[in-house]
């Protein structure tokens, strides 16, 4: 077994006992010294939220804490300035309105000027100017076979011109002076040879009542043969 020497403790003098002592009574001392004393960080706040508590405590004009009055007042003054605003905006909605409608009317009123010439009433068409006829035998049977045809007397441009050719050669004042209706004291006149008693008894209305006017005696011939032999187309002869 193996032998072991213990080695012999240390003797403390009175020296290290006194240093000893006054090591543990300062550590008990800062220990205590930090518990007590606030820390930085809380003192900051503190301190902040005392000027912040300050600095938003209203006060008047003059300086002095607001009363109960004051803040009455300031309540009715912004009232007063929020209405204002209010109003105000209510006039600037209606002002635009205003000018809108207003440009809407405009742009309406345009359209209805471009627009009129489309709405206008058509024009009433021109009447037709009366149809002429030359003043001669081939004129005077046009204008009587118009009429006759208004009338509804029978009868066709070769008919009339082949009667008229026989009977005054085209001649509007031609005169029979030698005949019985001569004798008798009624001579036959003009293009047809008409005589005045047939004449006022055929006369077609609308034209001239004298015997010897061209179309008058023509629509009168016309309109007696028509009665007496069906057409003037069917007379070929004295009639």
């Amino acid at each position: 077994m193996p032998n072991f020497t213990l080695r012999r403790p240390t003797h403390l003098t009175r020296a290290h006992k006194v240093s000893a002592a006054v090591v543990a009574t300062a550590s008990c001392a800062a220990a205590l010294a930090f518990t007590a004393a606030p820390s930085d960080a809380e003192t900051t706040a503190e301190t902040t939220a005392g000027h912040a508590s300050a600095a938003v405590k209203p006060v008047s004009t003059n300086g002095l804490p607001l009363t109960a009055k004051d803040r009455a007042d300031d309540g009715k003054k912004g009232q007063q300035l929020a209405s204002s605003v209010t109003d105000g905006l209510k006039v600037t909605a209606v002002e635009k309105q205003g000018h809108t409608a207003k440009q809407a009317a405009n742009r309406s009123a345009e359209r209805k000027v471009i627009a009129s010439p489309k709405s206008a009433a058509p024009k009433a068409a021109p009447k037709a100017a009366p149809k002429r006829y030359a003043n001669n035998l081939d004129g005077w049977i046009r204008e009587s076979l118009d009429i006759m045809k208004d009338k509804r007397i029978p009868g066709s441009y070769e008919g009339l011109h082949r009667n008229i050719m026989r009977e005054s050669s085209g001649n509007p004042n031609a005169v029979n002076d030698w005949d019985i209706n001569a004798i008798n004291g009624v001579p036959s006149k003009g293009l047809l040879q008409v005589i005045q008693p047939t004449f006022d008894t055929y006369h077609v209305s609308g034209t001239p009542k004298k015997l010897t006017d061209p179309v008058a005696n023509i629509t009168a011939a016309a309109n007696y043969a028509a009665h007496r032999y069906g057409s003037i187309d069917n007379v070929n002869s004295a009639y």
